[in-house]
């Protein structure tokens, strides 16, 4: 039957040209390391012991949403959706009108007055006819398969062209709460390895993405749709493998003798978008489903922090009924038989990438971006779009002493024209922050760069090794690179640096201009500022914009001054909203902050600060808490909706009673909208 709907895009904007949790392997600290010490493979001891300025256009995608499962709770209600959508929908600067919410450790969603929440798209929520309802104790990975999956991290709503009440919703899944998929219990040998090969596959189902058409009704209630171009991908996925490692002897095995295809997406946790309206999601902690027994299996593996332990060892239920084509085996890389057609070895440089989903075609094979590098990707931000010019997409990688990447294309985006490989050519770059406050991008390419070309027989080789080529051309290790966000109002690339605990002791990495804390429980967010606001420049500068912080810390802790109205740690998550108010949120653990409150929701307006536009004391108050989670989650991923009034942010593994009271707790999403109809924050 043919589907006559109209497509899912993005509009595109005309810009007046005047106008970056679990333990990684950390690098080598030493200033002046040898290409042998650079090329050696690193085990870290914790691998081992648990095994252009002035843009003046709006520029990004207006509509936006997560939403999640279909229960209408009492905190969801008709608001008056036939009012005028105020000025600020546009683009205009606007103050934030909300007050800041105090601390919460409570089971439940905190919000400022007037503010309230619709749940949407838990965990469980069949997105596809043939999925049974929700009942963790019943549900098969058939069912799975249908459902939307656990662990809501990154998301993007593609707008409709006809209708801003509609649109296709992307969510990641980035990992599984085991005994809550299991209620009776994951079935496991004496080694804590799985033995029951359907609750493995039910796991491999309940990662990767959802792909759900959504829409609002008169009443603003928002709701999802069955079938239609609703999909999932999950660890089983078929994707194609793109780019200048696609074909390379690095990437093939038994499953593709060309190196050319794959199963499945890991791990998926920031998001990205193009101007062509396709989805991003990024691999991130690759290093906990792989295992292997080589005692020296290469710096594509131990680079990455893959050894022999702290994998979910799905590979133990290989060869029981049920298994084909190294379903399940291939999840030991270990080099056993006589080369790559033969084991398993090179299945694991097969993830860590970022992945393009066409979400308005539920037929469309993924496709595994390499040009934009292997490692711990956060998110792919792209900068403001302009047409004629091309696009830079800004990249953390999450561990402690990793960098922050910017990928180039080589191609000038053209609206209008289809672009369908725009992410297999172009220049990737590693940062490095140098103390006076400026910068240089360090391009990744054995053609550019003699030291890479000596290490590294190919593009492709350097690519799967992509942490490696970044520590020889000497970026700046920084203190866990996650999310990055792009300022519409001027092109400002902001990341969050959530923690380094490590940072200044002995044999770790030591303070510096760019992470200059010890022991930096609490993160930071750095701010660069591109030469000549042009995404594709070599150089830029950089300050600080806020450091988290608890408000009773001293002038050296709390260099931001922050207070109990907006203190913070660990910032994670971060999104600019069209209207220039920066959302920051937070992954606490075990620090003070996490002590006196849950994860939280923060905002503030940068272009609203004075001077050179940092929080410090004098002007923290502009920071305001908006959102506190309830017990045991992260708050992840932030999109608003085209009339600015509704929010949508994510839930991520509460473990208390969220949402509905009952356990298992579920991963879901948030749709907030004032009591009054009008827009969200200002």
């Amino acid at each position: 039957m043919t589907d006559n709907r109209p497509p899912f895009r993005l509009p595109t904007y005309k810009i007046d040209e005047e106008q970056a949790k679990t333990d990684e392997p950390i690098r080598s600290t030493s200033a002046a390391p040898s290409m042998g010490d650079m090329l050696a493979a690193r085990v870290s001891r914790r691998a081992t012991l648990r095994g252009g300025l002035g843009l003046a256009a709006l520029t990004i995608f207006a509509g936006a949403g997560l939403a999640g499962c279909d229960d209408n709770n009492d905190n969801a209600g008709g608001d008056n959706a036939g009012d005028d959508i105020d000025s600020g929908a546009s683009g205009g600067q606007s103050k934030l009108t909300f007050d800041s919410i105090p601390h919460s450790t409570a089971d439940e969603v905190r919000l400022p007055d007037g503010y309230r929440y619709q749940t949407l798209l838990a965990w469980g929520t069949p997105i596809l006819s043939s999925a049974a309802a929700f009942d963790p104790a019943t549900n098969t990975a058939e069912d799975q398969a249908g459902q939307t999956g656990m662990h809501h991290d990154g998301m993007f709503l593609f707008s409709q062209s006809d209708d801003m009440n509609a649109g296709i919703l992307a969510i990641n899944h980035e990992n599984i709460t085991a005994a809550f998929l299991h209620p009776e219990g994951r079935a496991e040998d004496a080694d804590g390895k799985p033995t029951d090969i359907a609750q493995v596959r039910k796991e491999m189902a309940a990662h990767g993405v959802s792909i759900v058409e959504i829409s609002q009704d008169q009443n603003g209630v928002w709701r999802h749709g069955l079938d239609g171009r609703n999909r999932r991908i999950t660890a089983n996925t078929p994707i194609t493998m793109s780019g200048p490692a696609a074909g390379s002897e690095y990437l093939v095995t038994p499953y593709s003798a060309q190196g050319t295809r794959t199963r499945g997406t890991l791990n998926n946790c920031g998001r990205g978008y193009t101007p062509w309206g396709t989805y991003l999601t990024c691999e991130e902690n690759i290093q906990g489903y792989f295992a292997t027994a080589d005692p020296d299996p290469g710096m594509d593996k131990t680079r990455y922090g893959i050894g022999n332990g702290g994998s979910k060892f799905w590979d133990n239920v290989a060869g029981q009924a049920g298994d084909d084509a190294g379903r399940f085996a291939r999840f030991d890389v270990t080099a056993s038989g006589n080369g790559p057609n033969d084991d398993w070895r090179n299945e694991s440089n097969t993830f860590g990438w970022v992945v393009e989903i066409d979400p308005n075609d539920p037929s469309s094979e993924p496709k595994k971006r390499t040009a934009m590098g292997r490692f711990r990707h956060e998110g792919a931000q792209p900068s403001p779009i302009v047409d004629g010019r091309p696009i830079a997409f800004y990249m953390g990688d999450d561990a402690r002493g990793e960098y922050c990447y910017k990928f180039v294309t080589a191609d000038a985006y053209i609206a209008g024209q289809p672009m369908p490989d725009m992410l297999d050519r172009g220049t990737l770059y590693a940062a490095r922050f140098d103390d006076d406050g400026t910068g240089e991008w360090l391009a990744l390419d054995v053609v550019a760069n003699d030291k890479l070309a000596q290490a590294f027989d190919s593009q492709a080789h350097l690519l799967v090794n992509t942490r490696t080529a970044a520590d020889i051309v000497g970026a700046t290790p920084m203190d866990r690179p996650e999310w990055s966000a792009v300022d519409p109002s001027n092109g400002e690339i902001y990341y969050t640096l959530t923690n380094n605990s490590d940072r200044g002791a002995k044999g770790e990495e030591q303070v510096d201009a760019a992470n200059p804390r010890v022991d930096n429980t609490y993160g930071h967010i750095i701010r660069q500022t591109e030469a000549d606001a042009d995404p594709a420049a070599v150089t830029f500068t950089w300050d600080i914009f806020v450091f988290g912080a608890p408000a009773a810390a001293g002038d050296d802790l709390n260099r931001s001054g922050l207070t109990a109205a907006n203190d913070f740690g660990s910032p994670d998550g971060l999104w600019f909203d069209r209207r220039g108010v920066l959302w920051i949120q937070t992954d606490n653990g075990g620090n003070k902050v996490s002590q006196a409150t849950n994860n939280q929701m923060l905002a503030v307006i940068p272009a609203d600060l004075s001077d050179d536009r940092v929080i410090r004391a004098g002007n923290q108050a502009s920071l305001k808490r908006f959102l506190v989670g309830p017990k045991g989650c992260e708050i992840t991923g932030s999109e608003l909706s085209a009339d600015a009034r509704t929010l949508f942010a994510n839930v991520q593994h509460p473990s208390g009673t969220f949402p509905d009271g009952h356990t298992p707790a579920r991963s879901t999403t948030l749709a907030i909208r004032r009591n009054d109809g009008k827009e969200i924050a200002i």
